[in-house]
């Protein structure tokens, strides 16, 4: 899996999270995941969550460290599957870095009381697609949350590592996939 952190600062609206959206932005192509820094405000034409959508959710936050992930295997079960290991991953990774009890609760993390993340994910025609991210900051969220600034992390420190472990996890399950006999 193709991996890049941009230190351009990019803001999500939710029309980020498209087929081919890291090919036309970051000239990766093929299944990837991408991350980069900025502002979240994901407007209600491009909300995928029934219940967020349903409920007039708001979802923002002043500061957010994003991941895309494109997987070109259009299936929901295991676009939702991913989305939550990615959760594990960096729940598991956020606790190694800051030494702070990390909880997930299905596809979310929290820290204390506050929400640490958002996620949603989806499938188009022609791939899976997942959008992960984490607060850098408490600024401008319309709930409670908890941020990187509470653990005390760079966004771009937790970034290289996370990358490096999707980009990891997504091969070894790739070649896991083909020792395997059918039945």
């Amino acid at each position: 899996m193709k991996h890049n952190f941009s230190d351009q600062p990019l803001n999500y609206d939710g029309s980020q999270l498209r087929p081919l959206f890291a090919y036309e932005t970051f000239g990766l192509r093929g299944d990837s995941v991408v991350s980069f820094i900025g502002a979240c405000d994901v407007e209600k034409q491009h909300m995928l969550d029934g219940e967020d959508k349903f409920a007039g959710d708001q979802i923002k936050g002043s500061e957010m460290l994003h991941f895309i992930i494109e997987v070109f295997r259009p299936n929901l079960f295991a676009a939702v599957s991913f989305q939550r290991l990615v959760a594990s991953l960096c729940g598991e990774t956020l606790m190694q870095m800051s030494d702070q009890p990390i909880r997930r609760e299905g596809d979310d993390l929290f820290f204390g009381e506050g929400k640490l993340s958002i996620s949603v994910a989806s499938v188009s025609s022609v791939s899976f697609m997942v959008h992960f991210a984490v607060n850098i900051s408490n600024k401008g969220t319309p709930v409670k949350t908890a941020s990187l600034e509470d653990l005390k992390l760079s966004g771009k420190d937790v970034a290289e590592s996370l990358l490096q472990k999707i980009s990891q996890e997504f091969s070894e399950i790739e070649d896991a996939t083909k020792k395997v006999f059918p039945l």
